[in-house]
């Protein structure tokens, strides 16, 4: 009877061991699915890289539809000091988009991550894990799962950040409940070392919505300068169309006004007065009578 019983130990353990193995792969297949609130990649990059990034696009174009409005006006009334408005506003908001894109460029051609950005990111890290920041929560660890990395610069940012003995599951290279907390008191090899601060900024900066907005910034700046033509030509056409009465021409007098207005000097004799009289007939014809009397 003991033999019997210390024969079926192993075959319990093995069973034990095997579905063990099967609830992590079921847990590890529920963890690849894209969590709520993320649906890819660049939504993840964008939910920790730049969370304000949606109100800020929805100020700007806000703003832009007040400018617009402006210099519709300012046509409609051919009001000068709305067109000038508009005109200064669109020459502003040209201004920042170049400075914008000049410092763009120039981080490109470095290729380097800032150590501003690193400290950014770092400043959320707090937030995992909370109940109102879950959207934070999910894009660090769909991020991590997909890039194969840990924590910012390293995976020892979690600790320091946070108040976690250990990183999130979503930094071990097999992925199961209690993962971190077994490799972090055995083996870190079994944790990603490298940290996703390059990889975000890298992917970030390859990713096509930014390529698009690359384009669309061309020729919203394109169109910003046409704009700013039209209007110029505009204020000019307005400025010279308003009539000064000082600078109106003078117009030369006709035939007749000259006959009546116009009469040669003449000296008369003493005792003389003349009297002139203006009479219209009836046919239309003026006539000029003038008489001397004694």
């Amino acid at each position: 009877m003991q033999k019997n019983a210390n024969r079926n130990k192993p075959i319990e353990n093995i069973m034990t061991e095997y579905n063990a193995s099967l609830e992590r792969q079921k847990h590890v297949q529920n963890l690849r699915v894209k969590p709520q609130g993320v649906k890819g990649v660049e939504d993840a990059i964008l939910l920790i890289y730049f969370p304000v990034f949606h109100p800020v696009m929805v100020a700007v174009c806000c703003f832009l539809i007040i400018v617009g409005m402006l210099g519709y006006c300012g046509a409609v009334k051919s009001n000068l000091i709305l067109l000038v408005w508009y005109f200064g506003s669109l020459l502003v908001i040209f201004c920042v988009e170049l400075a914008c894109g000049v410092w763009t460029y120039e981080q490109e051609i470095t290729a380097v991550i800032q150590w501003s950005d690193m400290i950014s990111l770092k400043s959320k890290m707090p937030n995992y894990g909370l109940p109102r920041y879950q959207w934070l929560t999910n894009a660090w660890n769909f991020f991590q799962r997909e890039f194969r990395c840990c924590g910012v610069v390293y995976l020892t940012d979690w600790l320091e950040m946070t108040e976690m003995d250990w990183p999130p599951d979503s930094c071990c290279a097999r992925e199961y409940p209690g993962c971190s907390k077994q490799a972090h008191h055995g083996d870190l090899s079994d944790l990603y070392q490298e940290g996703c601060s390059r990889k975000m900024y890298s992917f970030l900066r390859g990713t096509k919505q930014l390529q698009v907005l690359r384009f669309l910034g061309i020729a919203i700046g394109v169109t910003q300068i046409l704009a700013m033509i039209l209007t110029i030509t505009l204020l000019w056409a307005l400025y010279y169309d308003k009539k000064d009465p000082r600078s109106e021409p003078i117009l030369p007098l006709s035939h007749e006004s000259a006959q009546q207005n116009c009469h040669p000097a003449e000296i008369l004799p003493p005792n003389h007065t003349r009297i002139t009289d203006q009479r219209t007939t009836a046919n239309g014809f003026n006539t000029y009578l003038e008489m001397d009397e004694l």
